[in-house]
């Protein structure tokens, strides 16, 4: 595969040489091989080390908008089975502020993206939308409110104590007031975050579609 052609020269020719033509089925296999060899790599990356997603909603904004397409990656925690998407063996765990992608509880069809706020063991509570994390206030600059002067409403705005279980984790989406997150439907299982999101490789303007030239490489934070 990839042999260099052969330089030769005729007998009694002028001097000129010229390259011997390949012959096609060697040039077939070669291309097959480089076919091959292409799909292997793509799935490797995509089983074991790189993903890609689109934002279809707007529950990540101002961090994530509509149409930014990420790249996740699936290596951050540990090793997946590309069958069954269980962990081989797991690495470090998500750190509080990682924005990760994981298995929908309640749909594991659904795959879902959030920031983790709460790490097992950690008591997590909402008061006037304000996160606390073992009884400190949390600084998230990366939060957006819809409704900064409502901050009663239930779950929401206020969320009593809640202690994260052992192998599981709190998430949240930066758009506040408008994100479907732990506060209605709970905790993530670690064996169902797929990746951590570490960065916009394209991204559409959800109205115009024309490319947003500025987002293109933003590492996510």
């Amino acid at each position: 595969m990839g042999e260099e052609n052969e330089i030769v020269q005729k007998p009694g020719s002028s001097g000129m040489s010229e390259k011997s033509p390949i012959p096609a089925k060697k040039a077939l296999r070669e291309l097959l091989e480089a076919l091959i060899t292409a799909i292997l790599v793509a799935f490797v990356l995509k089983a074991f080390i790189i993903q890609a997603f689109r934002i279809p909603s707007g529950s990540m904004i101002p961090t994530l908008l509509v149409g930014d397409q990420i790249l996740v990656l699936k290596m951050a925690y540990g090793i997946h089975n590309p069958v069954n998407g269980l962990y081989l063996t797991h690495f470090q765990g998500p750190k509080r502020g990682d924005v990760v992608v994981f298995r929908y509880p309640f749909d594991e069809t659904k795959d879902f993206i959030k920031r983790v706020i709460g790490l097992p063991g950690d008591h997590i509570q909402v008061k006037g939308k304000v996160v606390y994390v073992n009884g400190k206030p949390m600084v998230e600059p990366y939060t957006q409110y819809l409704h900064p002067d409502e901050k009663d409403v239930p779950r929401r705005d206020v969320m009593a104590d809640t202690l994260v279980p052992p192998g599981q984790y709190f998430v949240m989406g930066d758009n506040r007031d408008d994100s479907y997150d732990s506060r209605y439907w709970g905790f993530v299982k670690r064996d169902k975050i797929l990746g951590r999101a570490f960065m916009i490789y394209w991204s559409w303007n959800d109205v115009g579609r024309d490319p947003r030239w500025n987002r293109l490489g933003h590492v996510i934070h």
